[in-house]
């Protein structure tokens, strides 16, 4: 058989095509070229890890050959690969994503994991805890605690319809579409409360710091989930306040940081009369990620 007009052909069997992939993404800079290239030939055929393995020996039909090469592109251009399958697993569970959200990150489980430990610790149950997620994108981090937290209902909210398309479609698909509701809107505007405990991964990267970032972030991601302002703090001045008057008192308010913004995020929620009570969680790489405050009794 003549081999396809692409760099794969039916004379690779499934482990050549993927060591094959790893070399060209390797020699392309791609920083995780093995996991990056066992993702998209499992994608490409239809098969997961064990499958892989089992029928290592098998060689491409013209099919999986052509979608191999197709995602190999994308990839090779630095498209995320969460971007190429359309998916992204966050806190274990798997979330469809759209080109209005921004792919989850394992840094961002630190606002779920911070969320946990204070609700863990202040209440013995979790029926009828209110929760609210402002700029849900995907839903990852909303859908996340309510997994964790059985008796739990959410509300969350974002400026764009797709987004909260693709976090409605999540919660059905995560069989929480019954604990959770969605709204259009900027930050918590259209929210009434009151809220136990409000979340967000606000956009926090100062405006002119976007052209530096990766490849995979500034032409992949929304720009409105990444632009916090001239100095990143735009989305920060916003939401803090009107989170602060929608919580309930004793209630809690956790954003997402950037480097280097914890202690100014920590200034604004004190301005806005909340208690800072919690020192900021860190996520894997020691960066001060999860910011916490309080409302306290009048």
């Amino acid at each position: 058989m003549a081999p396809l007009a692409t760099g794969f052909d039916s004379g690779h069997s499934i482990e050549s095509a993927r060591r094959a992939l790893v070399a060209r993404l390797q020699s392309a800079g791609i920083e995780e070229p093995s996991l990056d290239a066992r993702l998209l030939v499992g994608a490409a055929l239809g098969l997961d890890l064990t499958g892989l393995i089992a029928q290592a020996a098998r060689h491409l039909t013209p099919e999986e050959a052509a979608r191999l090469e197709a995602y190999a592109q994308r990839r090779l251009a630095h498209e995320p690969v969460a971007r190429i399958l359309g998916t992204r697993e966050f806190w274990g569970l798997p979330f469809r994503l759209s080109e209005a959200t921004l792919v989850p990150r394992p840094d961002t489980e630190t606002v779920v994991e911070l969320a946990l430990e204070i609700f863990r610790e202040r209440t013995t149950a979790g029926q009828g805890l209110r929760i609210a997620d402002i700029g849900t994108g995907s839903g990852a981090i909303l859908l996340a605690l309510l997994h964790e937290i059985p008796d739990a209902f959410g509300v969350g909210t974002d400026l764009s319809l797709t987004a909260l398309g693709t976090a409605k479609g999540n919660a059905a698909a995560l069989g929480l579409a019954d604990r959770a509701a969605f709204v259009a809107c900027s930050y918590a505007s259209a929210l009434h409360g009151p809220f136990d405990l409000i979340v967000s991964n606000p956009p926090y990267v100062p405006a002119g710091e976007i052209p530096k970032l990766s490849v995979e972030v500034r032409e992949h991601d929304p720009h409105l989930a990444l632009d916090g302002g001239n100095d990143g703090y735009d989305a920060y001045r916003a939401l803090i306040p009107q989170a602060a008057e929608r919580l309930v008192p004793g209630g809690t308010l956790i954003v997402e940081a950037g480097q280097g913004q914890a202690g100014d995020i920590q200034t604004l929620m004190a301005a806005a009369a909340l208690s800072i009570d919690t020192p900021p969680k860190a996520d894997l790489a020691g960066i001060p990620r999860a910011v916490s405050a309080r409302k306290m009794p009048r």
